[in-house]
């Protein structure tokens, strides 16, 4: 019988072999490990929904950042679990809370680390939701230009705490532009924007608004997130925030939306990250403890998929343990 002229398998018949001819590659540079602070000293409580993540003191984040900065990891992501929540999400923007001590504490300790901030009011509000809240026409929802102003300044406290770049993700109209004239204006234009710009309605967020104390007490989010089933919208949300002065555009959840992420990676040519959220996290977790698959080759499969659909950066709980298989 006559034989193919190309025999791809050729190339795939040793480990050596098959790295050299490896099309996507991923190292621990383009992880960035999202982090929970709260107050006090000592303290690492577990979040039950995710397996190996914690709420922490900044102490204990701190040692939690060194030991990714170690393996390779050059990046966090914080999130702030206030002591005390109000209707506007004041706390939010207090420059003695965690996510400013935690900022303050990771640039005194790793001054190269770059130190993400997430820029919403859901961790801070009492009734979780991201903005305050206003009733028109009997219906209660955020109000997004009164959101605006208080996101600007929750990003100029972290801007003067020492944040490298800011995050909103509250996925409300006009906050990149508030945002960047905001830290123009008092001399923070060094500070990047990192732009949840397609962040979708998901399912997924479970398990980490348990961890960031965030779910809303009423309702849900789907009237200022994306619709799950849109794609050509998240094409629109990302030009507009780059026309207001975002750095870079992020695409939330990462694994049900990868055609998103090819497509935004193909359109844009600023950096493009991808949120490889609690959810996705758990699930791989769950499996491996019921025993239906190898948690580090189902990690990996996951991390790799994400970076091969174009992902510059990937936002994942599995950074450390990642970044030591990479080696």
């Amino acid at each position: 019988m006559p034989f193919p002229a190309e025999r791809p398998r050729r190339l795939r018949r040793t480990p050596t072999l098959r790295e050299m001819v490896r099309e996507t590659r991923l190292t621990p540079a383009q992880l960035v490990l999202p982090l929970f602070v709260r107050g006090g000293t000592g303290e690492k409580r577990p979040i039950a929904t995710m397996p190996g993540v914690f709420q922490s003191s900044v102490d204990v984040l701190v040692a939690q950042a060194r030991e990714a900065w170690s393996l390779g990891v050059p990046s966090v992501l914080l999130f702030g679990i206030p002591e005390s929540k109000d209707a506007l999400g004041s706390s939010g923007w207090d420059a003695d809370g965690p996510v400013p001590r935690a900022v303050a504490a990771l640039k005194d300790a790793l001054p190269e680390l770059v130190v993400i901030t997430d820029v919403c009011m859901c961790e801070y509000t009492d009734h979780g939701h991201c903005g305050p809240l206003h009733t028109r026409r009997g219906r209660t929802d955020v109000d997004n230009d009164a959101t605006l102003e208080l996101l600007a300044k929750e990003a100029l406290c972290h801007a003067l705490a020492g944040a490298d770049v800011v995050a909103p993700s509250d996925m409300m109209d006009g906050r990149i532009g508030a945002i960047r004239a905001a830290l123009d204006d008092e001399g923070f234009s060094d500070v990047a924007i990192l732009s949840y710009a397609a962040k979708f309605a998901s399912a997924f967020y479970g398990p980490s608004r348990d961890a960031a104390e965030s779910a809303p007490k009423e309702g849900d989010r789907r009237g200022y997130q994306m619709d799950p089933a849109n794609r050509r919208e998240a094409l629109r949300e990302v030009r507009l925030d780059l026309e207001e002065g975002a750095d870079m555009v992020m695409v939330k959840p990462a694994l049900p939306y990868l055609d998103v992420l090819r497509e935004v990676r193909d359109t844009v040519e600023v950096p493009v990250a991808a949120y490889n959220v609690s959810g996705e996290y758990a699930m791989v977790k769950a499996a491996a403890a019921a025993g239906l698959l190898d948690e580090k080759r189902a990690m990996m499969e996951v991390l790799l998929s994400i970076r091969r659909a174009g992902a510059d950066l990937i936002l994942t709980y599995h950074a450390i343990e990642a970044a030591k298989v990479l080696g």
